[in-house]
């Protein structure tokens, strides 16, 4: 019968770092170092932020729709769109001016 080695569990118990601890580390190493600044922008890449949006469930789907035979994801065709109804807006109106703060 071979000895069972409980002292990984009581070292963790006791909160001693051990060997295996450091070594433990799963995943890739973080690559970007952004500041964050506000919760939406917590797993997004560079200049983006996560938004939330009603939209009429038609429109959703053809959305995907396109995304999906266009081998896009829905967020890029949703970029694009609005990208496209700002210039629009702009050519019409001119510069947009920002909101002013409070």
């Amino acid at each position: 019968m071979s000895k069972k080695n409980f002292t990984g569990g009581l070292s963790s118990l006791l909160g001693e770092n051990t060997k295996e601890d450091k070594a433990t580390k799963v995943g890739r190493p973080k690559t970007q170092f952004k500041e964050i600044t506000k919760t939406s922008q917590e797993g997004t890449k560079e200049n983006e932020t996560r938004a939330t949006f009603i939209v009429n469930e038609e429109l959703l789907d053809k959305l995907k729709a396109i995304a999906y035979w266009d081998r896009v994801l829905i967020k890029d065709v949703i970029n694009t769109a609005l990208l496209d109804a700002v210039a629009k807006h702009e050519k019409k109106s001119g510069d947009i001016k920002p909101i002013p703060k409070k």
